[in-house]
């Protein structure tokens, strides 16, 4: 009977100092944590709770196991000072985007700006000499299309199912960026790139009237006061360019409808598929869209003499190097436009989509040698400043109605 007093004895104080060892290690909570992981009894995925989860085995070796916490204090010690250490609580390594995301979204905003200024230049140098807007815009598209292809083929990313219901839901979208894309490409042959893009800033004009008379949408009056600036400097503009011709005025304003109509069936059309191989999807149905009008407006035109004179004018490699780039330019800059929206909030885009505008105009003027008149130039900065005071109180708007969702 002396024998088994002793031993619970001995057992009871073994396990009432098991149950004091956290209290005496506050001060070093990650030590208190793994001191009271039992040596041998519980497995090493086990979470001990005092008192739930003690074991026989935990009470045979209480007594070894307390000389053995001793000695697990300095490595564990020495292992939560290392760097590498996995211990809880401790960060993981942060890859660059992590660490400096407004330089990442600075370097989106720089390549869109700097893809998209490439882009017209080139586009409007290869119209010099090969005048067909209808072919070019094809080619445009292919590139693009043929990017999508092999980025699928390599899954980045990869390609998302497209069954009969999302494909009626795409086509009208498709459609509509279409006739926006090729009406776009003739006004750039036909006008000055810098005045394409001076009207092309009606474009919130148009979606504010659709908005109100099409989708019933109430447009306060501020935003509607904002644009009267826009239609003001575009006349202005338009009254006094040098470039001017009609085929290229009339073509940006049915630009401006078309991408007007994309916006709103774009609505109509929402999916949870991702905005890469959305648009990979638009651009393909796009794509076969627009070679019947090449076709049939410019095909024989092109066999009788348009790829032989553009070929003469400057070579054969030029010319398809020339049509290669290009339609790369123009996806890779659409494709960085809806990454970087991904990126920024709505304000933040429509801003640097203000800034891009002017951008591509002051470097076309540049690079062309585009003689403006004093009130294009007056006219075409008062636009810019009217679009980008629209955007930004519809952007303000629109952030608005998002925190008033949320809360």
């Amino acid at each position: 009977m002396e024998s088994r007093v002793l031993s619970r004895a001995c057992t009871f104080a073994s396990l009432s100092q098991l149950r004091k060892q956290p209290r005496e290690n506050n001060n070093n909570n990650s030590v208190s944590f793994v001191s009271a992981r039992p040596i041998g009894a519980v497995g090493e995925g086990g979470n001990l709770i005092w008192g739930r989860q003690l074991r026989p085995a935990l009470l045979l070796e209480s007594s070894s196991a307390g000389k053995q916490r001793e000695s697990v204090k300095p490595c564990l010690a020495a292992a939560s000072s290392s760097p590498g250490s996995d211990s809880a609580g401790e960060a993981k390594p942060v890859g660059f985007i992590q660490k400096y995301p407004a330089l990442v979204t600075g370097f989106f905003f720089f390549m869109w700006y700097f893809l998209n200024v490439i882009f017209n230049i080139l586009n409007k140098k290869i119209y010099n000499y090969f005048p067909y807007p209808y072919f070019v815009s094809v080619v445009h598209l292919f590139v693009g299309v043929v990017y999508c292809l092999v980025s699928w083929a390599v899954g980045l990313p990869k390609r998302a199912p497209m069954d009969a219901n999302l494909f009626k839901l795409l086509f009208p979208v498709a459609v509509c960026h279409a006739l926006g894309h090729v009406t776009s490409n003739v006004s750039f042959a036909a006008v000055a790139v810098s005045f394409t893009h001076t009207i092309k800033a009606l474009e919130p004009f148009f979606n504010a009237a659709a908005s109100q008379f099409i989708l019933g949408q109430s447009i306060p009056i501020t935003l509607w006061l904002s644009l009267a600036p826009v239609v003001l400097g575009v006349s202005m503009a338009s009254l006094t360019e040098l470039s001017f011709n009609w085929v290229g005025f009339i073509s940006a304003m049915i630009s401006n409808i078309s991408f007007t109509y994309r916006s709103i069936y774009s609505k109509k059309a929402m999916t949870d598929m991702d905005s890469t191989n959305l648009y990979a999807y638009i651009s393909i149905i796009a794509l076969f869209v627009c070679i019947p009008p090449a076709i049939i407006l410019e095909g024989p035109k092109l066999m009788k003499h348009g790829f032989g004179d553009a070929i003469t004018k400057v070579g054969l490699t030029k010319f398809i190097t020339d049509l290669f780039w290009v339609g790369m330019f123009y996806h890779l800059y659409n494709q960085l436009a809806t990454n970087t929206l991904e990126r920024v909030a709505p304000l933040t885009h429509a801003v640097g989509n203000v800034l891009k505008r002017v951008f591509v105009i002051g470097f076309s003027i540049i690079v062309f040698g585009n003689k403006i008149s004093t009130q294009t130039g007056i006219g075409t900065a008062i636009a810019i400043a009217g679009v980008a005071i629209y955007s930004y109180i519809k952007a303000k708007m629109e952030e608005e109605k998002r925190q008033a969702k949320a809360a």
